[in-house]
């Protein structure tokens, strides 16, 4: 009798630590979509224009400013750096294509928004930082960006849709 109950009770600590097992996996899983990553993120002093490439990578672009006042008026200071971020759940790391090695931008995307850290100096110019809460300023992606071209047509007009560098055109009748 005795040993069935050991049993019991050792069986029901079993259940108990798989399921805290199961649902610690599953508050860790904060997986995001290409859809919820690509775009453009702005806020006051700067833009990220991110795209998912697959493999968990992003291209990212990101070009920020500070503006001050001096007695001659109003100044800024501009950077810009870009290249590609591994994504691991809802987080991206990303070192821009020539920064000091001590630099590190984390990209956190979190109920709609982007939530940017940076560590280190990046090379981006006197007080221009990635640092911020960025808003998707877009809901489309860079790839259905249309731009018409050449004359007006009466049956058909063909646009060039740039999608990751690469452009092609796009035709069909006049709506």
């Amino acid at each position: 009798m005795k040993t069935r109950s050991l049993l019991g009770f050792a069986f029901a600590q079993c259940i108990v630590f798989a399921a805290s097992i199961a649902t610690s996996r599953a508050d860790s899983d904060k997986s995001v979509t290409a859809a919820q990553v690509n775009g453009t993120w702005k806020t006051k002093g700067g833009e990220f224009k991110i795209w998912a490439l697959g493999k968990q990578r992003l291209q990212v672009e990101f070009s920020g400013v500070y503006e001050y006042k001096t007695p001659k008026g109003p100044m800024a200071n501009e950077g810009e750096g870009s290249g590609v971020a591994t994504i691991e759940g809802d987080t991206a790391i990303f070192k821009p294509e020539g920064a000091e090695e001590e630099c590190q931008i984390t990209l956190k995307f979190t109920g709609g928004k982007l939530v940017v850290t940076q560590t280190g100096i990046c090379g981006f110019g006197h007080n221009v930082s990635a640092e911020g809460t960025y808003k998707k300023f877009r809901l489309r992606s860079q790839s259905s960006d249309r731009i018409e071209v050449g004359p007006s047509c009466s049956r058909h007009c063909c646009s060039h849709r740039f999608a990751a560098g690469r452009i092609r055109p796009v035709c069909g009748p006049v709506v």
